[in-house]
């Protein structure tokens, strides 16, 4: 399966995106638990959304903040999996460490924009000479209405998959 997802990557980056669009979509179970879907990936950039459901809800009615978080870290997790979709399944990617800030209440459905901050070839480079890169993704959540409600941090710790 490395060598498929690698040579599709080669061939037809679109349809690896695409694959792996419905890989997370389908196997990171509290994403989907809290409602959210991952909409698009491309090298280093990633949209997810939120829809505005009574289970995502606080005590005011609006997106609660730990429905805004999961939104926020998965689509951070889908630009980074956009960063390395060339070797995706030779590697370990694990959130270490993300903030978030809360900007203004959430009266609807939700999208997150991720982009990796630096050069997704570099971070692949350095994944195969070193065995690890440490890397930041940039998340901005915004409303339906076009309101800015959170603004995130992920910081992501990549290494080689162990034999």
């Amino acid at each position: 399966m490395r060598w498929l997802l690698s040579i599709l990557f080669k061939v037809a980056p679109n349809m690896a995106y695409d694959l792996i669009v419905k890989q997370l979509n389908k196997t990171v179970p509290f994403a989907r638990h809290a409602g959210v879907e991952i909409v698009t990936i491309e090298k280093g950039r990633a949209v997810a959304s939120l829809p505005f459901r009574p289970e995502g809800l606080n005590h005011i009615g609006t997106q609660h903040a730990a429905a805004l978080f999961a939104l926020g870290e998965a689509a951070s997790g889908a630009a980074m999996a956009g960063a390395f979709a060339s070797m995706l399944l030779e590697i370990r990617p694990v959130a270490a460490e993300a903030a978030i800030q809360f900007l203004a209440v959430a009266k609807g459905a939700v999208r997150a924009e991720a982009t990796v901050k630096g050069n997704a070839d570099d971070l692949v480079s350095a994944v195969r000479t070193d065995g690890k890169a440490v890397l930041q993704v940039a998340v901005k959540l915004t409303s339906e209405d076009g309101v800015e409600v959170a603004g995130m941090t992920v910081d992501w710790h990549v290494s080689k998959k162990r034999s």
